[in-house]
Order: structure tokens, then sequence, then C-alpha cells
């Protein structure tokens, strides 16, 4: 979930992104600055790919919009739609020629014995069997298993955070209803939580679920759960329902996630945090490892006063069991999820794969946090796609690391491998169990680069490059401003490429230690927020605030959805879609545009390319807005309902592929 500059969001991201790196090494801004002039700027967001042909192609936001040169009356852009217009209102909006579709919504049945959703009278039993709700990440496996189908699959759905004062009827203070709810209140929050399961098909051009397939499934804050990898079984992570440290109840703040080359889901736990209080995070013996997680006193949700486990003065243990990635099997309804603890501890935002030339899975995450550092786990053996029990355990073993840029334009991913460098018992690291249970420290010690709140991080597996959204950090001191950054605070953040040794070839080395860096674009309003940088064909429609998620079509090129497009601009969160290389690269267009106080996230498409599904969350979440008197009804238009978080499928009318 990204740091929203809608007003009623405030208060709720401070303890979401409470900033918690005490001393941050030399930001990703200061090292911007470093690395390039001006000029120097302009050529790195071209990439090497383009060469400097297009470099005065770029539009620089120092230029006054008056002054700019005209946008070229054929546009470079390989993208075929009229983009929209940028707007702020109660519904959303697409091309001409294209249509949306409404797939699930809060509340729909999942499991065939749901009952029909009732905004008056929810209870936790009816929730745990339907959509859950502020629906994120979005995959979609083709049915039958192993076919490249884009007309029939599962959609694996995240249900992140809930916003009870949306939620419920009869509740006005956002600030209440978080930390008062009733028993019956939090236990149905705790379901609304986890992840969906939908099998769904595609006929005469519509999107509908299957309502009573085997497959489908509910995962939510009290599913059993097994702990795997290094730190299983340690004794932090005992508590006295599982002394073993070996099992937990269910997954919570399921923000972006991914698949595996052999057919599974991951899914993201970020803010887990704030869940838990209690005067223990300020007294306990964990008391500094839950400060670096920004885990307070005063829990950000009030359920620990009917359940024991968030309380942490009764369950000091409870957080290290929460902030991993979680793997399930979608095709298997009774399969039990596994935390995969290798991965590390943190804020995870997605986990994204791709393929090393010599056949290891390399799966990149970003600790969604001001000041926080951008991940990725390399296995220690390869996939064998001839056998899928070989690979079952396969993220079990292997080596994390996290980055360090240079400012000469070179990264370097840091073993985080206990006994290495300062990884040591000397300095609180018994094991490698205790390296990933405070990844975020042991990062701290290695000097890795605080970036400006990575989220989503994707492999292009059309030019091997990695992309990483940098979505704002508005902490971002005075001292650290600079020439290609001349802003006190990046309120919109920007978009960077990691470039793998071998990129643009058939024999990408993601497992390499090293790479390089470059800039992609520098959000904002061009003429308007200092330091935003596009393509000078760029429209004034085509610039973006709070890059957020991301996908990449079958072409390789980048959809961005976006979460913060500040409300006093009158823009609305959106996804837009952009070249990454050729003359186009770099020239954002507005595809779709969300309803009012909604956030865009989860792109992703079919594999013919001729959907693209997208996760709306939180739809009226503005200022003043509540279930009696919400911004927006979408996406039912009924007075009856509330706002409801939803899937939706954009398509073409007639049938296409997207964006050609």
């Amino acid at each position: 979930m990204s740091d929203t500059n809608q007003p009623a969001a405030r208060e709720r991201i401070e303890l979401e992104d409470i900033g918690s790196n005490p001393s941050p090494e030399q930001t990703i801004g200061s090292l911007i600055a470093r690395r390039l002039s001006r000029r120097a700027a302009l050529r790195g967001l071209m990439g090497s790919a383009a060469g400097l042909t297009f470099a005065d192609q770029l539009l620089a936001s120092a230029t006054p919009a008056a002054a700019q040169a005209p946008a070229p009356a054929a546009s470079p852009s390989s993208l075929g739609f009229r983009e929209i217009a940028h707007q702020l209102t109660e519904r959303d909006a697409v091309p001409e020629g294209y249509e949306i579709q409404p797939v699930i919504r809060w509340g729909d049945a999942v499991l065939p014995d749901a009952p029909a959703f009732d905004p008056q009278r929810q209870s936790a039993a009816a929730q745990a069997t339907q959509f859950g709700y502020n629906n994120d990440f979005i995959e979609f496996f083709p049915l039958p298993r192993g076919s490249r189908s884009g007309t029939h699959g599962l959609l694996a759905v995240n249900h992140e955070y809930t916003d009870p004062h949306l939620m419920f009827p009869g509740l006005t203070d956002e600030e209440a209803a978080r930390q008062k709810p009733t028993r019956e209140q939090a236990l149905t929050e705790m379901a609304a939580h986890g992840m969906s399961v939908v099998e769904i098909r595609r006929e005469n051009g519509r999107w509908a679920p299957v309502r009573e397939s085997r497959l489908n499934r509910r995962i939510t804050a009290e599913t059993p759960i097994r702990i795997s990898g290094p730190a299983a079984g340690h004794p932090r992570l005992r508590t006295q329902a599982d002394p073993s440290g070996r099992q937990v109840l269910g997954t919570l703040n399921n923000c972006a996630g991914g698949s595996t080359p052999w057919g599974t889901v991951l899914t993201a736990e970020e803010n887990f945090n704030q869940y838990f209080g209690g005067a223990a995070a300020e007294t306990g013996a964990q008391a500094a490892a839950y400060k670096r997680y920004g885990i307070v006193a005063k829990a950000g949700y009030g359920w620990g006063q009917h359940v024991g486990r968030f309380n942490l003065d009764i369950e000091p243990n409870e957080p290290n069991r929460f902030g991993w990635i979680v793997e399930y099997d979608p095709y298997d309804p009774d399969s039990v999820p596994v935390k995969r603890t290798a991965l590390g501890r943190f804020k995870h935002e997605g986990c994204t794969y791709a393929i090393s030339a010599d056949g290891r899975v390399v799966f990149y995450s970003g600790d969604d946090e001001r000041f926080d550092y951008v991940y990725k786990f390399v296995t220690a053996r390869p996939w064998n796609p001839n056998d899928p029990a070989a690979n079952r355990d396969l993220m079990d073993e292997g080596t994390l690391y996290v980055a360090r840029f240079l400012d000469d334009g070179r990264m370097e991913w840091l073993p985080l491998v206990h006994g290495q460098g300062p990884l040591t018992e000397a300095n609180g690291f018994a094991s490698q169990a205790d390296v990933l249970i405070e990844t975020r420290r042991a990062a701290d010690l290695l000097k890795a680069t605080p970036m400006d709140r990575p989220e989503d991080v994707q492999p292009n597996p059309a030019n091997g490059r990695v992309y990483a959204m940098l979505t704002n950090n508005t902490r971002r001191k005075p001292e650290q401003v600079d020439r290609i950054n001349p802003r006190p605070s990046n309120a919109h953040g920007h978009v960077i490429e990691m470039i793998p040794p071998g990129a643009g070839t058939d024999r990408v080395d993601h497992a390499a230690t090293e790479g390089r860096w470059e800039i992609f674009l520098i959000a904002g309003r061009p003429g308007v927020d200092a330091g935003a940088q596009y393509h000078q064909g760029t429209s004034a429609e085509g610039w973006l605030s709070c890059p957020d998620n991301c996908a990449f079509d079958a072409k390789g090129r980048i959809w961005i959805a976006t979460d913060g497009a500040p409300g006093t601009s009158k823009v609305a969160d959106g996804l837009y879609a952009a070249d990454t290389s050729g003359p186009g690269r770099g020239l954002t267009k507005l595809f779709y545009q969300a309803p009012t106080g909604a956030e865009v996230c989860g792109p992703c498409f079919t594999p013919d390319d001729e959907t693209v599904f997208l996760s709306i969350q939180h739809p009226g979440d503005d200022k003043g807005s509540n279930f009696a008197s919400p911004s927006t009804r979408w996406p039912d238009f009924n007075p009856a309902m509330p706002p409801r978080p939803s899937v939706i499928a954009i398509t073409r009318k007639g049938g296409g592929v997207i964006g050609s």
C-alpha cells in the first residue's frame, strides 16, 4: 500500500510508513546528484538501449510550461489508444473503444455456501466465504494448468487491509472505528484480510466468476500457515499457541505479490506493524527490534482488545511471525500456505521472479518505507521445469541480497549471510535466522542504499531490466536536494531501472552481484513540480504521481499504477503506459482513471494481452467520507450499497490486444 496524499488517509499512513530507519546512508537522491549532471541525467532517462539520439526529446519540468516545445505531430509512442483526460469524479474512465467490466466486488460470493452480501448485517462467518476488502495484487493462472488460455483461469487476489468507517454502518469517525471495534467487527475485519482465489471465465466478451468452482478459496487472518526456512522454529517465533514456532494463524496486510515459474502464488506481507500494540513496544525485551519495524504501543487496529495474539503484552513474539513472503498453490484449494523465511522479514511490496542464465530463480522485492531498501533472493539451485516436486521447497535455500547504488551508475548486491562482515554474534546475530528476523537491521549494518519507498520491483522479460517503483519520500531533507532532483521532498516519486549483466540478450545474469542503474522517469507535473522529467512528447494528460505497481505486456511496455495523486491537483489515481525502448521510451500515456478516493493497483494481463485486470482499492476514501455518506458509491451506484473495492477487467470493445 502506498503513501496516498488523500487527506482522509494521512493519519493511517503515519503508522503504515512510520519511517523507522534511524540513520539512513546516502539516499538515492544524493546518488543521483553525484552521478549525473543535468545533461547526463537526460541521457540516463533515455537509457543506453536508446542511445543519445533521443536525449533532446526529454522534458524537464524546470522549464515553464508555456515555454516547452510542442509535442511532435506524430507521437513516437507505440501505444495506439487515445489517452483520456485527467479527472477526479465519482466514476472511472477508459479510452474510447475500451470498456470496464467489474469482475468481483467486496462481499461477492467466493465459496459455494457464501450468503448474499448484506452490508447492514455483516459477520465474520459470512465474510470468510466472501470476497475480502481492499483487493491489491492480482495474478491470473490459466486453466487448465500449464495452458496459455486468455479466457479461462484463476484470479489470485490479495486483500490488504480494512477501512471500518467505510465498511460498517453507524461509524463516522475513522480513528474511533479503527481503535474501538466491537468483537464481531474485529473478527469480520480479520476475515476480510488475506487472499481470494476465484475461477473466472470470459464468454461472449464478458468476464464472470464460476460460482460453484471447487477451486475457489479464501485465506484469512486465521488460516493455518506453515513456517519454513532458516527461521522456522526459532525461539523468537514461538508463542503460547504455537510452542514449535512452525505454524501461524493467517497472513496480514498482503499488498503486492508475485508468482513462481512452477505456478504458485507469492503474497507479500507489508505493513504488518499496525496490527500489534501494547506497553511492551516501549518497555519489552524486543523494544528496539519493534521500533525498527514501526511497531508502537498504540496499534493502528484495535483487534488486540478482543484477540490476545495482537497484544504484545500477551504474545511478544507474534509480530515476528509476520512480514514474510507466503507461497501457496492456487490450483489446490487444500494446499497449506507456507511462509518462506529465507526471503527475509520486512515490509515486502511484491515478490517477482526472473530466471537467471544458469537456471537459478531470482526474486525481487522492495521494502515499502521511506529510507528502506531493495532486495533480491537467489535460489541455491536451478529450478526444474520437468519436475514440479523438485521445486516445492526451492525458496528455502539460497542467498538474500540488499542493493547498494553507487554514484557512478554501478550497483552492488550485498549478501545478507550470517558470519559475513558485520552480521556476527557480536552484533546480535547468532544465526542466519536472526539475520532474517531482523533483516532491516542487518541491511543497515551493510550500508545498503536507503530509497524513496521502494514498492513494486518487476523484471521486464523483454529487455532483462528490472524496474523499481519509488513511490515518494516527503521526508527528504533540504540538503539532499540537487539539480536532477531539485525538490526538498520527493512528493511524487520516480522509477529506476536496474540493469543486470547480459540485459538485452538471452543470457541475463540476474544472479550477478553487480550491475548498473539508470532513471526511467521522475514523476510529478511538468512545469509545476520541480524535477519532473519525462519524454518530451508527453502530453498534459500523461504526467503521473506516486508510481506504485507495474506490469509489462508482451511487447515489454510498462504499465504503471499510481497511489497518492495529490487531491489538490484534481487528479485521481490511474494506470499509465509507456514504451521502455525506442523513440517512445518514457512517453507515458493515461489509460485508466479511478473514481475519487481510490487507489489503482495489481495490474495483470492475460496471456493473450486482451484483458488487463486492475484492483480498485478504497473507493470513496476522501476526507469526511463514511459508510452512510461516501464521496462515491462506485461500482454499484446503489443507495443501499457503500463503495466496494473491486477487481475490474478492461477489454477492447469487440476484442483485441490492449494498447495496440
